[in-house]
């Protein structure tokens, strides 16, 4: 277990809060420490001596309370936690946090905390059902924000529906394995590629594709919270580069080539995630061409198979994952390319897929190993299918 780690626990006002008395013993049974942030309905459930007594430390629950020394804080108290948990998380609270809103104690915290946040929703089954609910949950998890589902089962307010927060046991065993491999890929070196190449026709024209590098800069991140060295390697996209990232900015498949060539011995990790152009114009104009005829006719030229040059320098050591997206014969043609690349799994794409392909925050997701063997994923936020991806990864390695 890491040493020392620092949990908060937001508590809001559902039946479920008393759960949360467990969830803290779990934690500070496991030498977690723990601090607790609560609204004033989940005191309603729960009493401040309780929390305070089991987490051993002050409760935090009101913004204008005076503390023990100044501070503010609610901007403290996220700076100190490494992971924040809300348990039981109410349609209010979700609600509140994916619109911004910062009325009391733990919607502040929340908005000033910039790390690893969890959230164990618990209300009745027809609230969780809600499209609001629904687009507010979906919207908190294209940010990142890791969601624990509950259990289906009897209700408080006598349904019978999926709603229940999950167990304690449960979302402590989540919160501990993902802390466990929280940095799993420190000294590791990832290089990454992401976005589309363009190839130049004449100064103003270029033959390129529809991506935008979204499901790169996902990987990038997932690998860098987890402790990488990471290379970012991006074709021409309009996305901020991830913390703790190292970007190096190209524009034609030659000049991403020349990058991969530099860093991919180095690498560990190798994720080629860039839609790159797979034919370039025989001749470039130096001057803009004129619209004269009716047709225009470009000769064009098969661009470097970046892939394929990677596959054959690789070492056994190197762990190197290709994309493919497709339009048909998807599994027939992503295993192809996965033992002619010379690859250690391919991550396949099928734009007859709703909700899947390029410019989309969503991806849906097929992993094809070295034995052929096929993990399908459902409709996922991009961040998401990273860290499936991500884990495959680290299976492979460790």
């Amino acid at each position: 277990m890491p040493e020392q780690k620092n949990i908060l626990i937001g508590i809001t006002g559902g039946i479920a809060a008393y759960k949360s008395l467990f969830l803290i013993r779990l934690f500070v049974k496991h030498h977690y420490k723990v601090k607790v942030v609560a609204t004033k309905n989940a005191l309603k459930f729960i009493t401040p001596l309780s929390i305070e007594t089991l987490s051993n430390n002050k409760l935090y629950s009101d913004v204008f309370a005076s503390p023990e020394e100044y501070s503010t804080e609610h901007i403290s108290i996220s700076d100190w936690a490494d992971v924040l948990i809300v348990a039981p998380a109410t349609a209010n609270c979700i609600g509140k946090y994916a619109g911004g809103i910062a009325d009391d104690a733990l919607s502040t915290t929340l908005l000033a905390f910039n790390k690893h946040v969890f959230m164990a929703p618990a209300m009745n089954s027809k609230m969780l059902e809600h499209f609001s609910v629904q687009k507010n949950i979906a919207y908190l998890q294209n940010q990142g924000v890791r969601f624990i589902d509950g259990t289906y089962g009897d209700l408080a307010c006598g349904y019978e529906g999926k709603g229940r927060m999950a167990e304690p046991e449960i979302i402590f065993q989540e919160i501990d394995s993902f802390l466990l491999n929280d940095k799993i890929l420190k000294n590791k070196k990832v290089l990454i590629t992401a976005g589309p190449t363009y190839e130049a026709i004449d100064p103003v024209r270029f033959i390129g594709n529809h991506s935008t590098g979204k499901m790169g800069f996902a990987l990038a991140q997932a690998c860098a919270e987890k402790g990488a060295d990471v290379t970012l390697i991006s074709g021409p996209v309009a996305l901020e580069t991830p913390p703790n990232v190292k970007r190096i900015q190209v524009v034609s498949t030659e000049e991403m080539f020349q990058a991969c060539l530099t860093h991919f011995p180095s690498s560990d990790i190798t994720i080629m995630a860039a839609a790159v152009a797979d034919y370039k114009p025989t001749d470039i104009s130096s001057i803009k061409l004129k619209k004269t005829n009716d047709k225009m006719q470009l000769n064009l030229s098969k661009t470097t198979d970046i892939l394929s040059t990677l596959g054959n320098q690789k070492t056994e050591s190197q762990c190197l994952v290709g994309f493919a997206l497709e339009t048909n014969n998807e599994i027939d043609n992503a295993i192809k390319k996965l033992h002619t690349k010379k690859l250690d799994f391919i991550v396949l794409n099928s734009l007859n897929d709703d909700g899947a392909g390029f410019a989309f925050d969503t991806n849906k997701i097929s992993i094809i190993d070295k034995n052929t063997q096929i993990t399908n994923f459902p409709l996922k936020s991009k961040k998401e299918a990273a860290q499936d991806i991500l884990n495959t990864i680290i299976n492979c390695i460790f």
